[in-house]
């Protein structure tokens, strides 16, 4: 089968996914008006390239900028501001350290944390070089040959292999067109054209159509297979090529994400701001004390032998001048606080301060702390088997240092739906069908509630809801919702549940075949469009007898509006049903159905052939034909 893929040649700077094992064809693109059309067999375009050339006086250019811009962002940090500000201060006269003394030990400090982020986009740039290197058997002629992942281009036609590690799984269905293009005699036969859009940044829409014998498909996004995904519960697929490089969904959803801080920097930026706050108060009251002493300052000259000594008696301390050069004077020390000069001698006295009592504040600070988180990451968190996951074979991996301690923050999950926690493993637990219910078992949030009541559960009871919930597959102790199966019936209600009692296999669009042939029957599909805002999925089924059904399951709300007038009382009986089991913890959803005749399903089926072949407001117009029917 050739199904439509959104692939990427090369990702250089994107995170590391897993390789997928992709084969190629030939291509060609053009552009009409608004649309894309991708042919096969017909090479023009350039490559989509990413790679970075070391010799080339602009990538040189861009990386040193780069270096920059991290080491300006290392100054996001209080401390380091602080330090650079201290650093600035011992270059000048009324500095009483000398420069060095500063300037190398906040140096080391960024250098080291420089370092760290350096090695941290190495080892994820390597990561991403081991996929973008790869070699992958591509369609040539009638064969397949090895070839560079990046060498892919818009238009190849490729095969997949089977790879684990993806656990969001989602389907992806062939267009049926297309079943026949699997060997690479076949593929190498096919010609088509595909229209669709412009590269653009969703990641859930899609809008194309498939022209092949003259005959158009339309393409949705389930026929899509973006960058970066990996496939599951089959073996290969063959794909034609319609994005590449800097057009894929990836990459046009990339971003210059924004360097992040973990709650711990931030705490003791405040810590810092709050030592400072300290150390200024001091340095003040040191000063306006010394503003007050200016008048009483003494200076006494002192001639030993050849050696003449100036002694200065001020607040902050004794200076003495020349020979004695490691205390940092210069010539011209008691002009700086000269005594007539009260406010100069209070600015430069706290200044004076503020760089003598700098030490208030370790500089070694970040640097302990960067090289705990770095350990913790290297040693810790990427071999701690309790993080490993066993059915994708991937332990964790620690991308960046600098949010290990955000993993003990977390308090509350928000999340979408009830799915995301459950892993969406459903299994049929109960129903309600003509205002009785079917099955047998409790949940866990009964037991619970019975518990607290101090109701005793039957042990019979609690055994089958146990045998229920853990054994795979359908279990339903209650048969009879069966019978009427049995006894071969016109019953949809029992039919639908009946496909997975029996353990049906689901053969292409048209046939079903029992695997213990218990049942073996045929009837054609129809699928209509689901979207979030619709809140319902609908189907149409043509039975042996030609007899036309359409099944719609949904949300309570949604389906309860569209069924037919009457019936009162079992809709009042189902209704509560429906908080029974949402009281339960189950999660529910209504089946509904009605009849249609032959002249209603071809006026419905000609407006939604039209509406799915549409390259502009495509959703828009499948919902109003979805409307009409149900």
């Amino acid at each position: 089968m050739i199904l439509v893929a959104l692939l990427d040649d090369l990702s250089w700077r994107g995170e590391s996914q897993q390789l997928m094992d992709w084969n190629r064809g030939q291509h060609r693109l053009n552009k009409r008006g608004s649309l894309l059309t991708v042919r096969a067999h017909i090479r023009q375009r350039e490559f989509s390239n990413l790679v970075t050339e070391p010799g080339n006086f602009l990538n040189v250019l861009m990386n040193a900028v780069e270096g920059c811009g991290g080491a300006l962002a290392e100054f996001r940090r209080v401390a380091n501001l602080y330090f650079l500000m201290i650093s600035i201060l011992s270059t000048t006269p009324i500095s009483p350290v000398h420069p060095v003394t500063n300037v190398v030990p906040l140096s080391l400090v960024l250098l080291v944390s420089l370092i760290k982020e350096a090695f941290e986009d190495w080892k994820r740039f390597q990561n991403d070089m081991s996929i973008n290197n790869a070699h992958v058997d591509v369609l040539q002629g009638q064969k397949w040959e090895s070839s560079p992942w990046k060498r892919l281009q818009v238009g190849d036609i490729v095969r997949t292999a089977n790879l684990d590690g993806e656990t969001n799984l989602k389907i992806r269905k062939a267009l049926e067109k297309t079943w026949d293009y699997v060997l690479p005699e076949k593929a190498s036969e096919f010609k088509g054209e595909i229209q669709c859009e412009q590269p653009n940044n969703s990641l859930y829409t899609f809008t194309g159509n498939l022209i092949v014998d003259k005959q158009t498909i339309p393409i949705s996004p389930n026929q899509i297979l973006l960058r970066g995904c990996s496939l599951r519960n089959t073996e290969y697929i063959v794909a034609v090529v319609i994005f590449t490089g800097h057009e894929t969904k990836v990459m046009m959803n990339s971003m210059n994400v924004p360097s992040k801080r973990s709650t711990l920097e931030k705490k003791l930026d405040k810590l810092i701001l709050a030592l400072f706050a300290t150390l200024f108060t001091m340095c003040v009251i040191g000063a306006i004390g010394r503003m007050g002493k200016a008048l009483f300052s003494i200076q006494i000259s002192l001639k030993v032998g050849r050696l003449t000594i100036k002694v200065i008696i001020i607040t902050c301390g004794v200076f003495i001048n020349e020979k004695y050069f490691y205390l940092g004077l210069r010539g011209r020390v008691e002009d700086q606080f000269n005594p007539k000069n009260r406010l100069v001698v209070t600015i430069l006295t706290m200044f004076t301060l503020i760089t003598l009592y700098s030490t208030i504040i370790p500089i070694s600070l970040y640097v302990s702390i960067e090289m705990i988180k770095f350990i913790q990451c290297a040693q810790f968190i990427n071999n701690d088997l309790n993080m490993y996951h066993a059915e994708s074979n991937t332990p964790a991996l620690a991308r960046t240092s600098n949010l290990n301690e955000e993993l003990g923050q977390v308090e509350y999950i928000f999340s979408d739906k009830t799915g995301t926690l459950t892993r969406n493993l459903m299994e049929f637990f109960k129903c309600s069908i003509g205002g009785e219910i079917y099955g047998t078992g409790i949940t866990e949030i009964e037991k619970g509630g019975a518990e607290r009541a101090g109701v005793r559960i039957d042990d019979d009871e609690d055994k089958r809801s146990a045998t229920a919930v853990h054994e795979k597959g359908f279990n339903f102790d209650d048969t009879r919702i069966m019978r009427g199966a049995w006894r071969n019936e016109p019953n949809p209600e029992a039919c639908m549940v009946c496909f997975i009692y029996f353990r049906l296999k689901f053969d292409r669009l048209n046939h079903y075949s029992a695997l213990n042939t218990l049942l073996s029957f045929s009837f054609d599909l129809t699928l209509c469009c689901t979207y979030s805002t619709r809140k319902r999925q609908s189907v149409v089924c043509r039975f042996p007898n030609g007899k036309l059904v359409l099944y719609c399951k949904g949300a309570d709300n949604v389906i309860y509006e569209r069924l037919a007038d009457g019936n009162y009382d079992i809709k009042k009986t189902s209704r509560e049903h429906l908080e029974q089991f949402g009281s339960a913890g189950l999660r529910t959803l209504c089946l509904a159905y009605r009849d249609l005749s032959m002249d209603q399903y071809k006026s419905w089926n000609e407006k939604f052939v039209q509406a799915k072949s549409s390259l502009r407001d495509r959703d828009k117009k499948l919902d109003e034909a979805c409307i009409t029917i149900f």
